[in-house]
């Protein structure tokens, strides 16, 4: 019988074996945004044993969920895909227990009204669901929650 691998494992394995203090700082310079949000689960509950990975451009982050589901992160805000269509956008990753494999999103910003609306990966999503890509300014924050089943599931990609 062959041992399984992490993707087969049903954590919670990421508060132990990936020991990281700031690694949700990727950058502090002046282009650089904070994002807050929570990863619950299809009850709503919390995920306090998640893991969140955010990338754009040259930066990547990561964030253990805390207690409550928490998550945090400061990274420069990206400059879009000009050539290609595609509005401002940070690519997220999702690991949690009962996943066998990772879930793959995106984070759009909401001052972005006009690259939003014609960027071509939200124009595929389902009008009704786009807003759960796109995350809510809360002062100098934003927020960008994960539901991962349930009432406003986040929109997920298969890659």
């Amino acid at each position: 019988m062959n041992k399984p691998t992490p993707s087969q494992t049903v954590g919670p394995f990421f508060g132990f074996a990936l020991p990281f203090e700031h690694d949700y700082e990727a950058s502090a310079g002046r282009n650089s945004v904070r994002v807050e949000g929570t990863l619950t689960d299809g009850q709503g509950e919390p995920v306090p044993d998640g893991l969140i990975e955010i990338w754009s451009d040259d930066e990547f982050a990561r964030c253990r969920t805390d207690e409550e589901g928490g998550f945090r992160f400061v990274i420069a805000r990206p400059k879009g895909n000009s050539s290609g269509g595609e509005a401002p956008h940070l690519e997220v990753a999702v690991f949690a227990r009962g996943l066998l494999r990772h879930l793959q999103t995106r984070m759009y910003f909401p001052d972005d009204d006009r690259s939003n609306a014609a960027d071509p990966v939200l124009e595929a999503v389902e009008a009704s669901r786009r807003g759960t890509l796109i995350a809510e300014r809360d002062g100098a924050v934003l927020r960008f929650d994960i539901r991962l089943q349930g009432e406003r599931e986040t929109v997920f990609f298969a890659i």
